[in-house]
């Protein structure tokens, strides 16, 4: 933002889209007057400015790690401001706070052990009431936080040689977009980015997906993988690594062959698991190679980690968890199953997709089937077939994990 952008925004003065606060805010009052503007029109919150327009400053050091924290600790779903700081002169910075419309409304203060939802009245924020409250659920609708923006990112944060693979190669397109106009347009329309606050930014399925540094911006893109020699979480582990960068590879395709050029986290994640996950024979073959003896079926493992991928609760903050032990194989996907699904109706083989575009994607490319089945088609049957047992399936409010055991006789 400009400075003469800022100083017109405070000679306006408050309003249902802008606040003005001191740098010595509580955090539940500012957690406040985000969810009021959230479950409104979305707005600015501008720090360092009293409420009569007069500019004294920041003064809190780390303030935007102040705020941010603040956000994801006391504010849900997942809200992701936009923060910059303007400075006017030698003495004095302000900071602004800006955010869209929330697109998960209601959104909630949690505070104390209660959850709040306020809501923006002219200039002030204020408690909603019990139809009020309606009205916001009935504007939320289902979560689509995979089409959230993503603060701080922009077009360049893509990996353009894996779009243009994307376009060209996977879905056939012989017309790519020839400037950075159309690059944009093309990208705002399949979702890989969005306007928000003024800014043209990347969407959290577009950042996953083909970002070059997911994890710099969005802090749950990373995939954690951990290997303990036993049979429990001890503080030494054999592996103990964040996989960031994006999802998918970039592909050869020639006369209908399809060749790994640059793998992506879903091909980095094969390769790091293999030497704890499965090993080699004892018996050289014909062709001088010693074939592996997998613990796990690596279509299961695949499969497991695939789901993960495609239907992670993006409003938790907490990155995929895999955990390799001597007697099983965890998954742990932040977040509780979407709508009414349950584990029951899951391998019944039910499907209710969240997140539609990473889904969509992913089948684009052959990394999941089109039926949506796999739980039911291949990780139970193949798990079952390998090792005698049927993987376990557990379902909190905070996650959904998948254990595959290995076969009793594995040393």
């Amino acid at each position: 933002m400009l400075k003469t952008e800022l100083l017109e925004i405070i000679a306006n003065g408050e309003s249902s889209g802008v606040e003005f606060k001191r740098d010595n805010i509580r955090p539940e009052q500012l957690a406040k007057e985000i969810v009021a503007m959230a479950n409104f029109q979305g707005g600015r919150i501008l720090i360092g400015v009293e409420d009569n327009g007069t500019i004294t400053g920041i003064q809190r050091p780390g303030l935007e790690e102040w705020v941010m924290n603040l956000v994801q600790n006391k504010i849900h779903p997942m809200l992701l401001p936009f923060y910059e700081e303007v400075r006017l002169d030698a003495q004095r910075s302000v900071a602004i706070i800006s955010f869209p419309q929330g697109v998960s409304k209601p959104y909630v203060v949690r505070d104390k052990g209660r959850e709040d939802i306020y809501i923006r009245v002219g200039s002030t924020s204020r408690l909603a009431t019990r139809e009020q409250q309606a009205r916001l659920f009935a504007l939320g609708g289902i979560l689509h936080t995979e089409i959230m923006p993503v603060p701080r990112t922009d077009r360049h944060c893509l990996d353009e040689a894996r779009l243009q693979n994307y376009l060209r190669d996977i879905l056939g397109d012989p017309h790519l977009p020839a400037s950075p106009d159309e690059w944009q347009a093309r990208l705002l329309g399949l979702g890989f980015l969005t306007e928000a606050a003024e800014h043209i930014c990347c969407t959290i399925a577009g950042l996953v997906l083909f970002g070059k540094h997911p994890r710099r911006y969005l802090q749950q893109a990373g995939l954690r993988i951990l290997a303990f020699a036993g049979t429990d979480k001890t503080y030494r582990s054999m592996l103990d690594d964040i996989l960031d960068g994006p999802l998918v590879g970039r592909w050869d395709i020639r006369n209908g062959d399809k060749t790994l050029i640059d793998g992506g986290v879903i091909e980095r994640f094969i390769t790091a698991v293999t030497p704890f996950i499965s090993r080699d024979a004892a018996i050289i073959d014909q062709g001088f190679r010693r074939e592996a003896n997998w613990h796990y079926p690596l279509d299961a493992v695949r499969e497991t980690l695939l789901n993960a991928l495609a239907h992670r609760d993006w409003t938790h903050s907490v990155d995929i968890e895999v955990g390799i032990y001597h007697d099983r194989f965890e998954v742990i996907s932040p977040g509780a199953l979407p709508n009414t699904m349950s584990v029951q109706k899951m391998l019944a083989g039910q499907r209710s997709p969240r997140n539609t575009i990473i889904m969509e994607v992913l089948r684009d490319y052959g990394y999941v089937e089109s039926r949506g089945m796999g739980v039911r088609t291949r990780i139970v049957p193949l798990t079952l077939a390998h090792s005698g047992r049927n993987p376990e399936f557990t379902a909190t409010e905070d996650y959904l994990k998948t254990v595959l055991y290995a076969p009793v006789s594995d040393d």
